[in-house]
């Protein structure tokens, strides 16, 4: 399946808002084309969502990817030709932004983007290790960020049977002994549902950032993306998160209250 085709809709087409926002809220993902610069971007984003700012956006809320050294600090790893490990954005804040937008201007050798429905990894998971569902939503399993960032869990409940999900896995993420336990099996089965494609210019993708992860293979050349960070209009009803009644698995308080409300060791922040 190409997954660009398959999950392509003009965003810029009035007439398609509402096919464009169904698809948003039903599957998470959209992908476009059109975008010639960071006006046309911002355009298309002004439709659907609220942005918000950024440590390393401009003004107008756009942020420009492209490699800027082989030297790789914590939370920039982005700005290399390296690999990117499939995630989510924002981990680190209470309430990470409700979508991501992406669009290239410039393509290189290699850099495909890879995503994976976090909806899709986790019923997977479920079936091949019972037991990981459970330590993936324990409280206090899991600390992204610095020491101000966010102590919580993988996934966590977003409304009445629905989850979120939130994960890095690289210097700025802690687990506790449970989660870390069953990271190797996250990694396959992540690497097993990722889809794959390489954008063009002027090609991009939209997503729900608490339900897809999104990553991208290394590069070589000079690759550039522009990045909008932001929460969907209330007019678009996109709820966060994704539904979830896995059989035999509760969700949020329902855990807790199965497991007498117990936390698993609490992972030590990043200084």
């Amino acid at each position: 399946m190409d997954t660009f085709l398959a999950r392509y809709a003009d965003i810029h087409n009035p007439g398609h808002h509402r096919r464009v926002v169904t698809q948003l809220r039903d599957h998470g993902l959209v992908t476009f084309s059109g975008i010639q610069d960071r006006t046309a971007l911002l355009a298309a984003a002004a439709r659907l969502l609220a942005i918000r700012p950024h440590r390393d956006a401009a003004a107008d809320g756009v942020t420009l990817i492209t490699a800027a050294g082989d030297a790789v600090a914590p939370g920039y790893a982005a700005f290399t030709d390296k690999e990117l490990t499939p995630h989510t954005d924002g981990s680190s804040l209470t309430i990470p932004p409700g979508l991501v937008m992406l669009a290239c201007l410039q393509p290189a050798a290699g850099g495909e983007t890879c995503v994976a429905d976090g909806a899709r990894v986790l019923r997977a998971l479920a079936g091949r290790c019972p037991a990981a569902f459970q330590a993936l939503s324990t409280p206090r399993s899991a600390f992204f960020g610095t020491a101000d960032g966010y102590l919580g869990a993988i996934c966590e409940e977003a409304g009445p049977g629905r989850l979120r999900v939130r994960l890095r896995l690289d210097g700025l993420a802690r687990f506790s002994p449970e989660v870390s336990d069953i990271l190797p099996i996250l990694r396959a089965v992540i690497a097993e549902n990722q889809e794959t494609f390489q954008l063009r210019s002027g090609q991009g993708l939209l997503l729900n950032n608490t339900r897809w992860l999104h990553g991208r293979q290394r590069f070589v050349g000079q690759r550039v993306m522009l990045r909008i960070l932001g929460d969907p209009l209330p007019c678009t009803a996109i709820a966060p998160g994704f539904p979830y009644h896995p059989s035999g698995h509760k969700t949020g308080k329902a855990i807790r209250r199965r497991t007498g409300g117990g936390t698993a060791q609490t992972p030590t922040p990043v200084t």
